[in-house]
């Protein structure tokens, strides 16, 4: 089944310290309120906003223009490439001007109408088909669909900006079924955590004082125990290390990286009873086996956790068991 493969191109007034998902926010409140996209708190601690920005994965909400803003044509190539001159339309009393891209969509075979007239398509792409799905709002939408933000310094409120910061390519999180534009469908990767019990398994005995009264404070952790664990715990399920994953297809197949962090918060927490048990539900080919050490895993993690590290531990673990 073939999605609608598809790009937009948008023109907005930023500073270089405004974030990708303030950007966006502008976008859907200004110029097309059609556009979709996850956020929560904006605070890069609940991990919804996750997606592929220049290729990158990461949160929209800690992504800035300045440090993703590319000079006009370094994201030219053969799936970004000008096919007419531009007729975009300008909201004067904002600055902001959008442009459309051109669609070429086909759902269950049948080709879909972009509903866009000729003189406004702009550019077009050679994205991958996409599995359709049901968007938030209930329609039948599906599809690769990259947006590019071109974002023009804003010096002068009052002022339209002249010269551009530079464009920034957005896209879906890699490895997952996208639902509408930027929002994937991140429920195997959840399937995947909870199969591997994110929670503690203790042995359930009572402990008790010398006088038999139940120890109200039988899980207290010495502070070293407490290191061992802590940083994993503030895994935020983001997906942003599984988007990286060059092993992670977001199906039943690797586990994925997100999975194993959390089964080695409690692998690694003193007060699980279940150690044995963990290692060897992760020791499969589709477990840590599968994991091939590139730890690119690591590297835009958005609480600082290595990723790629814990998965070297991980494998040790299960070889010494």
């Amino acid at each position: 089944m073939r999605g609608r493969k598809r790009v937009e191109d948008y023109v907005v007034r930023a500073r270089s310290t405004d974030t990708l998902l303030d950007c966006l926010l502008t976008i859907k409140r200004t110029i097309d309120p059609t556009l979709s996209f996850r956020y929560s708190c904006g605070h890069g601690v609940c991990g919804s906003d996750a997606v592929a920005v220049n290729g990158i994965p990461t949160l929209l909400c800690t992504a800035t223009v300045g440090e993703f803003a590319k000079p006009n044509g370094a994201n030219d190539s053969a799936a970004f490439r000008h096919s007419a001159v531009s007729n975009a339309h300008a909201t004067s009393n904002r600055g902001i001007t959008s442009r459309t891209a051109a669609v070429d969509s086909h759902v269950n075979g049948a080709e879909a109408s972009s509903g866009i007239p000729s003189s406004e398509q702009t550019l077009t792409t050679n994205t991958s088909s996409a599995h359709v799905t049901q968007d938030v709002h209930g329609s039948a939408t599906s599809g690769n669909l990259t947006k590019s933000v071109t974002v023009p310094p804003e010096t002068d409120l009052e002022t339209a900006a002249t010269s551009s910061l530079g464009v920034v390519e957005l896209a879906p999180l890699p490895g997952f079924p996208v639902v509408r534009d930027l929002i994937v469908d991140i429920a195997q990767m959840m399937d995947q955590i909870k199969a591997l019990s994110p929670y503690l398994r203790a042995d359930g005995k009572l402990a008790t004082t010398t006088d038999g009264k139940i120890d109200m404070f039988e899980y207290l952790q010495s502070p070293e125990e407490l290191k061992r664990i802590e940083l994993l715990s503030n895994c935020i399920s983001c997906g942003v290390c599984e988007g990286s994953c060059p092993v992670y297809a977001g199906g039943e197949a690797f586990v994925g990286p997100a999975a194993l962090v959390s089964a080695s918060r409690f692998i690694n927490d003193s007060r699980d009873t279940a150690t044995a048990e963990r290692l060897e539900e992760i020791a499969s080919q589709d477990g840590i086996a599968a994991c091939q050490s590139v730890r690119a895993c690591s590297r835009r993690c958005p609480r600082g956790i290595d990723v790629g590290e814990e998965m070297w531990r991980l494998t040790e673990r299960v070889n010494a068991r």
